[in-house]
């Protein structure tokens, strides 16, 4: 057992947990810490898919962790070369040799009379049962079910004699060159894979309800590479990474300040890409810009896929599957020798496992969190969930480095537990996530943590205001409360 019993156990070998380890290796070397992968391989969501064409949906200066930035001029970052970027990092930092692969956890109950968290679970391929204990448990699970993607309930599916995906689970060397491909999807995924698989499919139909906002950024920094032919590297990489933070918030800012302007802007950019024949309706939401996330493709790839007449876009609703393909309520039936279903996530918490507290159940979804990071009423657990109007990566690495600031108080400070306690009136009838209006956002809204009224309660997916408050504010405060354990506890 004494193998299995850490100072911080971190669940999820992904983008954040691999991050989180980082951090925790650069400021509490002394600390033991372990982390826990279902997967037999570091990458997280970046090991999972495997769709042509996947990359990151954010440039990828500022989508790289912020302790190591991915120093390159390829502005968006393909699947392959980010699950590169994460393993490079965890190899730098030696936390690679911390990773436990091949286990499923269960269960995490905590434990007030001793302290501790223990952690059930079993190993994928013997079956094996395996407990381990913690002082302090770090959930880095992303906020998705990997074993399940979301599909809606198709009419007619059975009937469908061709091959239906979901980009979830990808087929290895799936052929498609010649066929006849039908993307049900308006979202990032289906923007991705439209372009990619029309280069080689006969064609490519984008199916979707309603449309999204779609952008192009180019797929080379030009500017940088002036940058770094005038500065050094590391300077010119960092000038970049500031400009791309900022522009993006200033985009997101101004979507929310002047919102028929920057509709204005998106679209605009959407009619020079296509030329002046181009169908708006397909391309032209009902809803505000930053409503839901926008949509980013590298140097106008499937706006030129389009042009090419390698690809069209239907905006239509589906009445039934056939043998030959979909028909849709118009009348229109679109013919396909394949079927990718690119419609979303299953929404999930702690990679699916059930919480306890003192042998009761825990119920996360409706417990508020305290500054986004640690939760509330809950000893001793924090979990890393970053931003869903900008990288990632940006509220990983500070909520993170937070992690690490409050863990260096309580050993100042002689103390081994630490609650967050909110004060009554704060809970409000909506998840962290409420803001956005985006399909799996308002299926998952049951299953996330509750939003509070105001801070420290409130999540405010705000990186400057954020910054502040994980990276510089007081540690201690009236919402935290802190104890040492009993001498006995500790003994045992």
């Amino acid at each position: 057992m004494q193998d299995n019993h850490y100072d911080v156990l971190i669940i999820g070998a992904g983008l954040s947990g691999i991050g989180a380890a980082c951090h925790l290796a650069r400021e509490l070397p002394q600390k033991r810490v372990g982390i826990l992968e279902r997967r037999q391989a570091i990458g997280g969501t970046w090991d999972l898919f495997r769709y042509p064409g996947i990359r990151s949906d954010t440039d990828m200066l500022s989508f790289g962790y912020d302790f190591r930035p991915r120093n390159k001029l390829q502005v968006m970052g393909d699947g392959p070369a980010i699950r590169g970027y994460v393993n490079e990092t965890a190899r730098e930092y030696g936390v690679d040799r911390k990773v436990r692969f091949g286990v499923q956890t269960t269960r995490a109950e905590w434990s007030s009379a001793d302290g501790l968290w223990k952690i059930t679970g079993r190993e994928e391929g013997s079956g094996r049962p395996l407990t381990f204990t913690t002082k302090v448990l770090l959930s880095c699970t992303g906020y998705y079910n990997y074993d399940q993607g979301y599909l809606p309930q198709f009419a007619g599916l059975e009937n469908f004699r061709g091959q239906c995906i979901h980009p979830q689970h990808w087929p290895e060397g799936l052929d498609y060159r010649g066929k006849r491909v039908v993307v049900i999807g308006s979202g990032a995924t289906a923007v991705t894979l439209v372009p990619a698989m029309a280069a080689e499919a006969g064609h490519v139909t984008m199916l979707q309800r309603s449309p999204s906002y779609i952008f192009s950024l180019p797929a080379h920094d030009t500017l940088t590479e002036m940058l770094v032919k005038l500065l050094p590297e590391r300077w010119a990489f960092g000038i970049a990474r500031r400009r791309n933070i900022f522009l993006q918030r200033l985009i997101y800012k101004a979507a929310k300040r002047w919102p028929d302007k920057v509709r204005g802007w998106l679209l605009d950019g959407v009619r020079k890409n296509l030329g002046p024949d181009a169908d708006m309706r397909h391309f032209t939401p009902s809803y505000e810009p930053w409503d839901e996330r926008l949509c980013a493709v590298p140097d106008a790839d499937l706006f030129k896929a389009i042009r090419a007449g390698k690809a069209s876009v239907v905006t239509d609703h589906i009445e039934t599957f056939t043998e030959k393909g979909i028909r849709l309520k118009s009348g229109q039936e679109l013919e396909a020798d394949i079927v990718i279903t690119a419609t979303g996530l299953q929404m999930q918490v702690g990679g699916g496992m059930e919480f306890l507290m003192d042998g009761k159940p825990l119920l996360i979804n409706q417990q508020l969190t305290y500054k986004g990071v640690l939760v509330e009423g809950v000893p001793n657990l924090a979990w890393i969930f970053g931003y869903t109007n900008a990288p990632w990566t940006l509220k990983a690495d500070i909520a993170a480095a937070y992690v690490c600031r409050l863990l260096k108080h309580m050993e100042a400070q002689g103390v081994d537990v630490v609650t967050p306690q909110a004060p009554a009136g704060q809970k409000l009838d909506e998840s962290i996530m409420g803001a956005l209006q985006s399909g799996y956002v308002q299926r998952g809204n049951g299953v996330l943590p509750r939003q509070g009224r105001d801070l420290p309660w409130r999540v405010l997916n705000h990186y400057e205001r954020d910054r502040v408050m994980l990276l510089q504010d007081p540690v201690a405060d009236t919402a935290l409360a802190f104890r040492k354990i009993a001498p006995v506890a500790r003994a045992a």
